[in-house]
């Protein structure tokens, strides 16, 4: 499994800390920017790491941003995305069972590094469900912009 991972200049500090969990987890990844704490616009990460989830590149997708709002509104632009922002492990487990979830939206003013990748591991690991289920992600892929 491949993931992209992206983010802003506030999400950059998390970012960090998930690239090195992911690497002690040898969990195959692309980073997609940024690359410091210098403002950047975060429309242009959340769409270029939403379009390598997207196209098959990458498996899934983790963006951050300070609140994790707008990055996932600029992933969620992408047709085929489908970016859920969680700031629990709850939530990640039932945005990939019920809705599977192709990307994670991460908030790091709001989700400290060590609920953050409690947060990653369980998207990451957790399967879709299926049945009924698929029946409404069908659906959600049908509405058209």
């Amino acid at each position: 499994m491949k993931i992209a991972i992206a983010c802003d200049h506030g999400g950059y500090l998390l970012k960090q800390d998930i690239l090195i969990w992911m690497e002690e987890n040898d969990i195959d990844y692309e980073d997609f920017g940024c690359y410091s704490t210098e403002s950047v616009d975060y429309p242009a990460f959340g769409e270029k790491a939403a379009r390598s989830v997207a196209s098959g590149e990458c498996d899934k997708g983790i963006v951050i941003c300070t609140t994790g709002i707008g990055i996932s509104i600029a992933a969620n632009k992408v047709a085929g995305i489908r970016c859920a922002h969680c700031t629990d492990s709850f939530s990640a487990e039932m945005t990939r069972r019920h809705n599977d979830a192709n990307m994670l939206a991460l908030g790091a003013g709001l989700t400290g590094p060590n609920l953050a990748k409690r947060i990653v591991e369980v998207f990451l690991n957790t399967e879709f469900e299926g049945g009924r289920h698929a029946r409404r992600v069908g659906l959600l892929d049908q509405i058209q912009p």
